[in-house]
């Protein structure tokens, strides 16, 4: 009984020390997160896409047809050239 006794008193006495332990510190302040700028490699990417896209909605189906029947193949027919990697 004395053994219950002594465990039930320390178990009384580290929950009593237990909230000055384990008291959180109040939350930062929430900010509003910071927008990041593009790098000028991402800004680049981002125009050439852009110009890629007008030209890829002017063709018509037949001349989609030429140039690659789908988006992705003419992204990368065209990103090469706009950025001067074209070989042909």
């Amino acid at each position: 009984m004395n053994d219950r006794l002594f465990r039930a008193a320390c178990l009384a006495l580290s929950l009593a020390a237990a909230p000055a332990a384990f008291a959180k510190e109040p939350a930062p302040a929430e900010t509003a997160p910071s927008a990041k700028t593009p790098s000028a490699g991402q800004a680049a990417a981002r125009e050439r896409q852009k110009t890629c896209g007008t030209e890829w909605r002017a063709l018509t189906d037949a001349q989609k047809a030429t140039e690659g029947p789908k988006w992705p193949q003419f992204w990368s027919k065209c990103n090469k050239r706009l950025k001067g990697h074209d070989k042909a």
